[in-house]
């Protein structure tokens, strides 16, 4: 058996950005913690679904640099392989939401520049870079 605590996942930018508490061999689990302004990459994982489900605060995600939601505490959205997929926290408290993601495949994740305002980016052209 493996533990965590939510409150103990390591941002990857020091204070925000996604942070692992336990990865594979079948599932990742995670919180992503995004401070008033900040944003997390649009990208989307060939292989891989991603469920977030809401903790604290809100933010907004973009699924396909088209599709505009509003993700809060208790809110469950799950994104299917392919689907491009964007947070910006655009209030004024921070976002904490609990993502999982499978299958367990760390080399799957596509990042495809894009923020709201942008044309919607062509997404073969990033597959393989």
């Amino acid at each position: 058996m493996e533990t965590s605590k939510v409150d103990s996942a390591p941002y990857r930018f020091g204070e925000y950005g996604p942070g692992y508490l336990l990865r594979g061999p079948r599932t990742d689990f995670g919180v992503v913690r995004l401070r008033p302004g900040d944003d997390a990459s649009n990208h989307y994982h060939a292989q891989i679904e991603e469920t977030f489900v809401g903790l604290e605060g809100e933010a907004t995600l973009w699924l396909n640099c088209t599709e505009r939601y509003v993700l809060r505490a208790g809110d469950v959205y799950r994104c299917e392989p392919g689907e491009m997929h964007y947070f910006v926290n655009e209030s004024g408290s921070d976002f904490r939401a609990l993502f999982v993601k499978a299958p367990y495949d760390p080399a799957d994740g596509v990042q495809v520049p894009w923020t709201p305002g942008e044309p919607v980016p062509d997404r073969a052209a990033h597959a393989n870079s």
